[in-house]
């Protein structure tokens, strides 16, 4: 499983993919935080933080994380080497965490340049390091598992069919309901109760609770099964083959 995964991340990185992303993820964010005016731009609001990184970091891999996932079975399927991959001594299932730690791997590798932004942030507070450290690594904790979940999304949709622009709007489509899509449920419910349990299915009520700074149970529980989930139904997917 090891030698496939190292395959795959290693992939991203002899073609020019796994670069773009990096590059693509740091310019945007950069741009936010320091170029373009606004309330999260940190001239701007006068406060030394990472909110502008924590609000558009998940907006950013809404679509970046797809474009690095449509590939991983859509091209597997579309060259045919599929079933050469599913002939090696391996489990569906440790194929597809193969394949979902090359990806998680790919969005460790883009917030590792982040922490630029942290020492910026840190020598920038009045006195030097008045930053919320809690909520801060929070922050950092629960958008490490946002994409982890957006990862698995876009493996799933990846084994779904052998076109990757297909791929890629199917997750892009999922990851967006939800991320925002249960929020939006939620507001059209007149029942609070009801609006509580449906808000709670999405990432958004989960990423703002641990990105407080509070590691609740109940919110890596969450991420845990979802990624769980998506896992399963690739596995599902790939075994339909032999039905």
């Amino acid at each position: 499983m090891w030698t496939l995964f190292r395959k795959e991340l290693s992939s991203f990185f002899t073609s020019l993919t796994g670069y773009i992303v990096v590059i693509i993820f740091l310019l945007i964010n950069s741009l936010f935080m320091w170029v373009f005016p606004g309330t999260i731009n940190v001239v701007d609001s006068g406060y030394a933080n990472l909110d502008a990184l924590f609000i558009m970091a998940p907006w950013v891999f809404l679509f970046l994380v797809p474009a690095v996932t449509m590939r991983l079975f859509s091209e597997e399927k579309k060259t045919g080497t599929i079933d050469l991959l599913l002939t090696r001594p391996l489990s569906d299932m440790q194929i597809v965490l193969a394949k979902y730690l090359a990806g998680t791997g790919i969005v460790i590798i883009s917030l590792i340049p982040t922490f630029i932004y942290f020492y910026s942030i840190w020598q920038l507070g009045d006195p030097v390091g008045n930053l919320d450290l809690g909520g801060t690594w929070g922050a950092y904790i629960g958008l490490l598992f946002l994409a982890s979940i957006y990862v698995a999304i876009g493996v799933f949709a990846s084994s779904l069919s052998d076109n990757q622009i297909i791929s890629f709007l199917i997750a892009v489509s999922l990851s967006f309901v939800f991320y925002v899509g249960f929020d939006s449920l939620a507001q059209l419910s007149s029942a609070d109760q009801l609006a509580f349990y449906i808000k709670n299915l999405g990432i958004n009520e989960h990423y703002s609770s641990i990105s407080r700074g509070v590691i609740d149970s109940r919110d890596i529980i969450y991420f845990l099964a979802v990624i769980t989930i998506f896992l399963l139904f690739t596995r599902t997917v790939l075994q339909s083959r032999k039905w």
